[in-house]
């Protein structure tokens, strides 16, 4: 099929169109994008400057892509905005490109969903598979691991890290890194032990997440230190790939980690 690029669109004399896209009504196109094969851009979206999208997106009306940071310090430096393939982007999102104060560039991965007012920040990152509710807001230099489902109204705090498989309940306010495989909710996120059925659904096998179960009561409910809690996993629970990644996140945290919501938490 070839291109359909509605006549009304304005798309920049730099902009590298793939094959087969779809340009609605009253699209705007920066300068030095590049838009992947069969991408769809529908109508009074807007593509800012330095895009990069990969094939087989979906924007829908009103959504910005790659706008700038809103950031006091940036002047106008190019920066960017890479984006994988085959991601949803609902009506009214907006992404922001990097800061030369951070990555230089903010980066999502493929196979995403972004519902409607969700706002990712500059220089986030945000891995495969990740769903972002209605009105979800990313601040700056988040990093968002892959197949992360984070509820409608919530937000994260600058600089936070969320790991790979979490699961973030709605209306909840994050400022301490969310371990990966996690359970998390509150007005004041906290943990609520791992997250059983979307490890399931992900194919986790039961002896892993009997093996996460274990290891969350000793981390954060046997009021042990961080470090004694950990050597203790290390030492009882062992060829558990998902207990490593856990104790590896949690030693790695340079912001602290959520609380459980019996020991600290909401």
């Amino acid at each position: 099929m070839a291109s359909d690029i509605h006549p009304s669109a304005v798309i920049d004399s730099t902009a590298e169109l793939g094959a087969d896209v779809r340009i609605g009504p009253y699209v705007v196109i920066g300068a030095d994008t590049k838009i992947g094969d069969r991408t769809q851009l529908e109508s009074h979206c807007v593509i800012r400057s330095n895009t990069q999208m990969g094939a087989d997106n979906h924007v829908h009306p009103h959504a910005v892509v790659g706008g700038e940071p809103q950031h006091l310090a940036y002047k106008g430096e190019k920066t960017f905005t890479r984006i994988g393939d085959g991601n949803i982007i609902r009506e009214c999102v907006t992404i922001h490109r990097g800061t030369i104060q951070g990555e230089g560039e903010t980066v999502i991965g493929s196979h995403c969903m972004f519902m409607a007012y969700s706002h990712i920040a500059h220089d986030c990152i945000v891995g495969d598979n990740v769903i972002m509710a209605n009105a979800v807001q990313l601040a700056g230099h988040v990093q968002v691991g892959r197949n992360v489902i984070i509820s409608g109204l919530s937000a994260v705090q600058q600089f936070i890290r969320i790991g790979e498989y979490a699961f973030l309940g709605g209306a909840s306010g994050y400022k301490l890194d969310v371990p990966p495989f996690m359970l998390a909710h509150g007005v004041r996120g906290a943990l609520y032990g791992p997250n059983l059925i979307g490890l399931r659904r992900n194919g986790f096998e039961s002896a892993d997440c009997k093996a996460l179960k274990k290891a969350y009561k000793i981390i954060f409910r046997s009021g042990l230190t961080k470090e004694k809690s950990l050597a203790q996993v290390e030492e009882e629970i062992q060829g558990s790939a998902a207990v490593d990644r856990l104790v590896a996140f949690i030693r790695e945290s340079k912001n602290g980690v959520t609380p459980d919501h019996k020991h600290g938490g909401d």
